[in-house]
């Protein structure tokens, strides 16, 4: 039976949700991951692309495994100044400007300092703009209302504030008494947070584990290229632990483990998939298998950069994904679960 500490694991989420770290900016986050697990005498090593990457020695090094999952975030950059001092941006990752309509954000210039504002429709106010809520949710329309007093371009910029300055959204993190949480970036902090309070458990518990396994906290994958280096020769299977896609015609609830059969890259190794499975079944573990249709991981992205590994991909399931999402802790318990015994069992390959 696992050990899973559900608070300690909820404080860890809400911990790691509170970082900004929209892709391209995850340096901080990436930072308290590594003091994690120094602290649990865990070796780490950093990436060229400032990846983190801990390894757990087992009792064969001759064969390794490697699990995945990523830090970086949904978050924008600003592309332009307005005359008006208010700022247009662009989009980091793969999601609609209505899912950010309204939202509290922070502007981080390049020396550092942060500011604070809100995501707004040119054509906010009811009073004035007759297509308030007709005109179109994009790039041209959307804006940030700095919370700072600025009357033009001259302004922000004494402010330090620039063109190609990180955005990130306000993560409205809330844990509800009925085990929901509430939270931007669930994808994928709710699965940091699990491999962390699993390695926890290892190394406290002094666990052997039967293959030398890598663990890669990827920064990259909101753009497509997190998981797809760094993977050892000795690698044979590679598992991404990524949320699992909510909504219409999908299998994945918020209660259970999703086991992806597929997304937008084609099918997991197929061995893999049973196996993952037969151990859910073994151990009692809820499950859903799903077919994920618009989505990428960074498992697939390791299969399409050439790597001779076998692939699959598990992760709570979270509702709303690249918006304002939601999990339940008993999908958080169910994906612990199965990756503890996911650790300890032999290779597939």
């Amino acid at each position: 039976m696992t050990n899973f500490q559900t608070k300690e694991t909820l404080q860890l989420l809400k911990d790691l949700v509170s970082i900004p770290s929209p892709s391209g900016n995850t340096y901080e986050v990436i930072s308290f991951v590594e003091e994690y697990l120094r602290e649990l005498g865990v070796q780490t090593r950093k990436n060229r692309k400032g990846a983190l990457i801990a390894t757990i020695t087992g009792k064969d090094n001759s064969q390794h495994r490697m699990l995945t999952a990523h830090v970086d975030t949904l978050g924008a950059i600003v592309k332009e100044i307005k005359p008006s001092g208010r700022l247009k941006i662009d989009l980091i990752g793969g999601f609609r400007y209505n899912s950010i309509e309204g939202e509290y954000c922070q502007i981080e210039s390049s020396d550092g300092k942060k500011y604070t504002g809100t995501i707004l429709m040119h054509q906010t106010s009811v009073h004035v703009y007759k297509d308030a809520g007709t005109a179109e949710r994009n790039i041209n329309n959307m804006e940030v209302r700095l919370d700072e007093e600025i009357h033009s371009i001259e302004d922000v910029k004494k402010l330090g504030i620039a063109v190609g300055d990180f955005v990130s959204f306000d993560p409205r993190v809330e844990i509800t008494n009925a085990g929901f949480i509430k939270s931007r970036h669930l994808d994928d902090k709710a699965s940091v947070a699990i491999l962390l309070q699993l390695i926890k458990e290892i190394v406290t518990a002094r666990i052997e584990l039967p293959y030398t396994t890598h663990f890669l906290i990827s920064n990259n994958e909101e753009i497509g290229y997190g998981g797809n280096s760094n993977i050892t020769d000795e690698t044979v299977e590679y598992l991404a632990v990524d949320m699992g896609a909510i909504g219409d015609g999908q299998a994945t609830d918020e209660y259970t483990v999703s086991i992806c059969a597929k997304d937008s890259s084609g099918p997991y190794h197929y061995q893999l998939r049973k196996h993952l499975v037969a151990l859910a079944e073994e151990h009692q573990i809820g499950y859903k298998v799903d077919i994920y249709p618009y989505y990428g991981s960074d498992a697939s992205a390791a299969i399409r950069a050439g790597f001779d590994i076998i692939h699959g991909l598990i992760g709570p399931g979270i509702d709303s994904s690249h918006a304002f999402e939601r999990t339940h802790e008993k999908s958080i318990r169910q994906t612990y679960d199965l990756l503890y015994y996911y650790l300890q069992s032999e290779l597939v390959g």
